[in-house]
Protein backbone atom coordinates (compact mmCIF):
# COMPACT_ATOMS: atom_id res chain seq x y z
CA UNK A 1 0.00 0.00 0.00
CA UNK A 2 1.57 3.40 -1.00
CA UNK A 3 1.59 5.95 1.47
CA UNK A 4 0.57 9.37 0.80
CA UNK A 5 2.09 12.54 2.88
CA UNK A 6 -0.13 15.81 2.94
CA UNK A 7 0.79 18.15 -0.23
CA UNK A 8 2.78 20.33 2.25
CA UNK A 9 5.14 18.15 3.49
CA UNK A 10 7.06 19.23 -0.22
CA UNK A 11 9.05 22.05 -0.76
CA UNK A 12 7.64 24.49 -3.69
CA UNK A 13 10.37 23.61 -6.26
CA UNK A 14 9.71 19.60 -5.75
CA UNK A 15 6.11 19.93 -6.04
CA UNK A 16 6.46 22.19 -9.00
CA UNK A 17 8.75 19.38 -10.51
CA UNK A 18 6.17 16.56 -9.70
CA UNK A 19 2.74 17.99 -9.24
CA UNK A 20 0.71 16.42 -12.04
CA UNK A 21 1.19 13.17 -10.49
CA UNK A 22 1.22 13.98 -7.14
CA UNK A 23 -2.12 16.14 -6.80
CA UNK A 24 -3.52 13.23 -8.95
CA UNK A 25 -2.39 10.67 -6.20
CA UNK A 26 -3.10 13.06 -3.55
CA UNK A 27 -7.09 13.82 -5.00
CA UNK A 28 -7.72 10.36 -5.55
CA UNK A 29 -5.95 8.32 -2.90
CA UNK A 30 -7.31 5.42 -3.43
CA UNK A 31 -5.89 5.29 -7.07
CA UNK A 32 -2.77 5.46 -6.15
CA UNK A 33 -3.19 1.82 -4.56
CA UNK A 34 -3.13 0.70 -7.90
CA UNK A 35 -1.02 -1.33 -9.14
CA UNK A 36 0.67 -2.31 -12.64
CA UNK A 37 1.26 -6.00 -13.83
CA UNK A 38 3.34 -5.25 -16.30
CA UNK A 39 5.36 -2.81 -18.31
CA UNK A 40 6.78 -3.54 -21.78
CA UNK A 41 9.45 -1.24 -24.23
CA UNK A 42 9.14 -1.95 -27.64
CA UNK A 43 10.17 -0.78 -31.07
CA UNK A 44 8.18 -0.08 -34.30
CA UNK A 45 9.23 -3.34 -35.46
CA UNK A 46 7.98 -5.13 -32.94
CA UNK A 47 11.25 -5.68 -31.11
CA UNK A 48 11.06 -6.59 -27.11
CA UNK A 49 13.30 -3.86 -25.23
CA UNK A 50 12.25 -3.88 -21.96
CA UNK A 51 10.10 -6.10 -19.86
CA UNK A 52 9.03 -5.59 -16.13
CA UNK A 53 6.51 -8.14 -14.93
CA UNK A 54 4.70 -7.38 -11.48
CA UNK A 55 2.56 -10.43 -11.22
CA UNK A 56 4.12 -14.28 -11.45
CA UNK A 57 3.88 -15.72 -14.53
CA UNK A 58 5.21 -18.52 -16.73
CA UNK A 59 7.64 -17.72 -19.86
CA UNK A 60 5.34 -18.89 -22.25
CA UNK A 61 2.76 -16.92 -20.99
CA UNK A 62 5.10 -13.76 -20.89
CA UNK A 63 6.20 -14.66 -24.49
CA UNK A 64 2.65 -15.15 -25.44
CA UNK A 65 0.99 -11.81 -23.70
CA UNK A 66 3.97 -9.96 -25.03
CA UNK A 67 3.43 -11.32 -28.63
CA UNK A 68 -0.38 -10.66 -28.84
CA UNK A 69 -0.03 -7.34 -27.18
CA UNK A 70 2.84 -5.86 -29.64
CA UNK A 71 0.69 -7.42 -32.40
CA UNK A 72 -2.43 -5.14 -31.36
CA UNK A 73 -0.39 -1.83 -30.48
CA UNK A 74 1.45 -1.84 -33.44
CA UNK A 75 -2.15 -2.52 -35.62
CA UNK A 76 -3.41 0.86 -33.93
CA UNK A 77 -3.11 3.88 -35.57
CA UNK A 78 -1.76 6.89 -34.32
CA UNK A 79 -4.48 8.67 -33.85
CA UNK A 80 -6.33 6.08 -32.23
CA UNK A 81 -6.90 6.34 -28.57
CA UNK A 82 -3.84 4.89 -25.99
CA UNK A 83 -5.88 2.83 -24.02
CA UNK A 84 -7.54 -0.54 -24.94
CA UNK A 85 -9.04 -3.12 -23.13
CA UNK A 86 -7.37 -6.58 -23.38
CA UNK A 87 -8.63 -9.67 -21.49
CA UNK A 88 -9.08 -8.62 -18.39
CA UNK A 89 -7.28 -5.94 -17.96
CA UNK A 90 -6.76 -2.04 -19.44
CA UNK A 91 -3.65 -1.39 -21.53
CA UNK A 92 -2.09 1.96 -21.52
CA UNK A 93 0.50 2.75 -24.22
CA UNK A 94 2.51 5.89 -25.41
CA UNK A 95 4.99 6.25 -28.33
CA UNK A 96 7.98 8.03 -27.63
CA UNK A 97 10.28 8.51 -31.01
CA UNK A 98 10.65 4.74 -32.17
CA UNK A 99 9.65 2.98 -28.99
CA UNK A 100 6.26 2.26 -27.07
CA UNK A 101 5.69 1.95 -23.38
CA UNK A 102 2.92 -0.19 -22.79
CA UNK A 103 1.82 -0.80 -19.24
CA UNK A 104 -1.48 -3.34 -17.98
CA UNK A 105 -3.31 -2.33 -15.33
CA UNK A 106 -6.01 -3.46 -13.48
CA UNK A 107 -9.59 -2.80 -14.87
CA UNK A 108 -10.26 -0.14 -11.96
CA UNK A 109 -7.41 1.52 -12.02
CA UNK A 110 -6.74 4.80 -13.48
CA UNK A 111 -5.58 4.97 -16.51
CA UNK A 112 -4.64 9.06 -16.84
CA UNK A 113 -2.08 7.82 -13.82
CA UNK A 114 -0.76 5.20 -15.42
CA UNK A 115 -0.08 7.55 -18.83
CA UNK A 116 1.30 9.85 -16.40
CA UNK A 117 3.79 7.09 -14.71
CA UNK A 118 4.43 6.22 -18.36
CA UNK A 119 5.98 9.90 -18.74
CA UNK A 120 7.62 10.09 -15.33
CA UNK A 121 9.45 7.10 -16.98
CA UNK A 122 10.42 9.09 -20.18
CA UNK A 123 11.45 11.94 -17.94
CA UNK A 124 13.48 10.09 -16.02
CA UNK A 125 15.45 8.06 -18.68
CA UNK A 126 15.78 11.24 -20.54
CA UNK A 127 17.28 13.03 -17.72
CA UNK A 128 19.88 10.21 -16.98
CA UNK A 129 20.75 9.73 -20.32
CA UNK A 130 20.45 13.48 -22.04
CA UNK A 131 17.56 12.81 -24.54
CA UNK A 132 17.01 9.08 -25.00
CA UNK A 133 16.66 6.73 -27.52
CA UNK A 134 16.13 3.55 -28.62
CA UNK A 135 20.00 2.56 -28.44
CA UNK A 136 20.51 3.99 -25.12
CA UNK A 137 17.75 1.08 -23.86
CA UNK A 138 19.68 -1.47 -26.09
CA UNK A 139 23.15 -0.34 -24.70
CA UNK A 140 22.24 0.21 -21.01
CA UNK A 141 19.08 -2.06 -20.38
CA UNK A 142 20.63 -2.47 -17.01
CA UNK A 143 20.62 1.14 -16.17
CA UNK A 144 17.15 1.15 -17.69
CA UNK A 145 16.12 -1.63 -15.43
CA UNK A 146 17.47 0.37 -12.52
CA UNK A 147 15.97 3.35 -13.54
CA UNK A 148 13.03 1.57 -13.38
CA UNK A 149 13.22 -0.34 -9.96
CA UNK A 150 14.09 3.39 -8.29
CA UNK A 151 10.86 4.66 -9.71
CA UNK A 152 8.47 1.84 -9.27
CA UNK A 153 8.53 -0.98 -6.64
CA UNK A 154 5.95 -3.79 -7.21
CA UNK A 155 4.38 -2.15 -9.66
CA UNK A 156 3.01 0.79 -7.83
CA UNK A 157 5.07 4.10 -7.26
CA UNK A 158 7.72 4.58 -5.03
CA UNK A 159 8.90 7.97 -5.86
CA UNK A 160 7.63 10.49 -7.74
CA UNK A 161 10.19 13.03 -7.56
CA UNK A 162 12.72 12.92 -10.33
CA UNK A 163 15.66 14.65 -8.58
CA UNK A 164 15.68 12.20 -5.58
CA UNK A 165 15.62 9.13 -8.43
CA UNK A 166 18.00 10.21 -10.32
CA UNK A 167 20.34 11.19 -6.62
CA UNK A 168 20.06 7.32 -5.97
CA UNK A 169 20.72 6.29 -9.48
CA UNK A 170 24.02 8.54 -8.89
CA UNK A 171 25.08 7.35 -5.89
CA UNK A 172 24.70 3.67 -7.36
CA UNK A 173 26.73 4.75 -10.49
CA UNK A 174 29.51 6.03 -8.03
CA UNK A 175 29.65 3.23 -5.98
CA UNK A 176 30.08 0.57 -9.14
CA UNK A 177 32.74 3.17 -10.52
CA UNK A 178 34.37 2.67 -7.15
CA UNK A 179 34.03 -0.86 -7.21
CA UNK A 180 35.45 -0.93 -10.87
CA UNK A 181 39.04 0.80 -9.70
CA UNK A 182 41.73 -1.11 -9.28
CA UNK A 183 42.98 -1.37 -5.61
CA UNK A 184 46.33 -2.88 -4.22
CA UNK A 185 46.30 -5.76 -2.22
CA UNK A 186 47.28 -4.06 0.92
CA UNK A 187 44.47 -1.58 0.16
CA UNK A 188 42.18 -4.67 0.33
CA UNK A 189 42.90 -5.59 3.77
CA UNK A 190 43.24 -2.17 5.03
CA UNK A 191 46.63 -1.52 5.31
CA UNK A 192 47.49 1.45 3.61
Amino acid sequence: MSVLLPIWFFSERDLFETQRLRLMLFFFPLLSIQQMQFMLLFSRQGKLRLQKWYVPLSDKEKKKITRELVQTVLARKPKMCSFLEWRDLKIVYKRYASLYFCCAIEDQDNELITLEIIHRYVELLDKYFGSVCELDIIFNFEKAYFILDEFLLGGEVQETSKKNVLKAIEQADLLQEEAETPRSVLEEIGLT
